[in-house]
């Protein structure tokens, strides 16, 4: 992995399980400095444990992404830790409860945007303050498949990743004057707890299989690879775009 700085400060949030677990563990691989974070303490101290493993510094700060004390505390102890901020994946998020449009209540839209959107736009609003003054970094942003097409059982999670691109796109207008790039990864589906829970079983997941073009599902290993390329020097004038990782699925 050929980033924009030798051995980068990286920050992973929701990086407990899923794609960001799999995310902390590519970066820690090849001698990224890290912080990871998520609600799940437990978890984080097993994944901070492994990532030492492979030599990895690394730290986990228990965070709710939707509460910008938090946040603020989240990055403060990066550069506290580490002196800068190279990196940051923006992955915590949630996949809402599921239903049609006339079955959402208040307060499932509001769990699904203060995750989704409420914590992108706070790690946003703090990550870039210290990226635009330290004149470097790069921002990858978790959005979906969905955010392009529609899906009528989960309206809030679709319009929830609408909105993530669109913060991407204006914080990257707003970052590039300062050497900050932003970007989005949209995964299709992956192999994910997540995914379990909205399929709804083996069955439904096969049939869902086979709709994608490559055939299967991807792995979260695939789409740590889109993250961890988006991030480095290789990806050096890409910024503002949202890159799919689905197998094809929205060629159609």
């Amino acid at each position: 992995m050929e980033t924009l700085i030798s051995h980068p400060v990286v920050l992973v949030t929701g990086s407990t399980a899923g794609i960001g677990r799999a995310t902390a563990l590519a970066f820690g691989r090849e001698g990224a400095r890290l912080v990871c974070s998520g609600r799940n303490a437990a978890a984080g101290a097993e994944l901070v444990t492994e990532l030492k493993k492979w030599g990895a510094e690394a730290d986990f700060v228990a965070a709710d992404v939707s509460r910008e004390n938090d946040v603020r505390r989240l990055i403060e102890h990066a550069v506290a830790r580490f002196g800068r901020l190279d990196i940051a994946v923006n992955s915590a998020g949630t996949e809402g409860t599921p239903g049609p449009l006339v079955d959402q209540t208040v307060q499932s839209y509001n769990a699904t945007f203060d995750a989704n959107v409420l914590g992108t736009m706070l790690c946003l609003k703090h990550e870039l303050r210290v990226m635009q003054a330290q004149g470097h970094g790069a921002v990858i942003n978790l959005s979906s498949t969905m955010r392009s097409r529609g899906n009528p059982q989960n309206p809030s999670y679709v319009a929830s990743k609408h909105a993530i691109e669109g913060l991407t796109k204006c914080a990257a207008l707003e970052s590039s004057k300062f050497n900050v790039r932003v970007n989005a990864v949209a995964p299709g589906p992956i192999e994910t707890e997540m995914l379990d829970r909205i399929a709804g079983g083996a069955a439904k997941i096969a049939a869902l299989a086979a709709t994608i073009p490559a055939g299967r599902m991807g792995t979260t290993e695939e789409v740590a690879d889109a993250i961890t390329f988006l991030s480095s020097a290789k990806a050096s004038y890409i910024t503002g775009q949202i890159l799919h990782v689905n197998g094809g699925k929205t060629a159609w």
